[in-house]
């Protein structure tokens, strides 16, 4: 089964904040970080320093989409954000590039495992397929 974390992130969120909602996300699902295989967001966060630090902290591949690639997958998440969508052109970056990564690496379709979770600086999904 492949795991798929998506994140969404403000512009400059330290690496910290992200690694504090991975874990506290993934320990309230009962998972474990090794488990993960890979992140994805937005193309537009694709240099975002945080989001990188956290790809190489995890020792993961990011991989960044575009919000065409994202947005065909907006029926399917449990939040839509006037915000995202004004700042993006999605609805929801952290369950629709989750759900969009998994279902790429799978070649399976997806479902969301943890669906979004939100801190002060960012957003967390984890999908699963395969």
């Amino acid at each position: 089964m492949i795991l798929v974390v998506g994140l969404g992130c403000r512009r400059g969120c330290d690496v910290q904040a992200l690694l504090a909602l991975f874990d506290s996300a993934l320990a309230e699902g009962g998972l474990e970080r090794e488990r993960v295989d890979a992140l994805a967001s937005i193309d537009l966060k694709q240099a975002e320093p945080g989001l990188l630090a956290l790809a190489q902290l995890l020792n993961l591949p990011l991989q960044c989409l575009s919000a065409q690639q994202l947005a065909v997958y907006e029926d399917r998440l449990s939040h839509k954000s006037a915000l995202a969508f004004a700042h993006t052109g999605c609805q929801g970056v952290a369950e629709s590039a989750a759900l969009a990564l998994a279902e790429h690496l799978a070649h399976a379709p997806a479902r969301l495992l943890i669906t979004r979770k939100q801190s002060a600086q960012a957003t967390f999904a984890l999908a699963c397929a395969g």
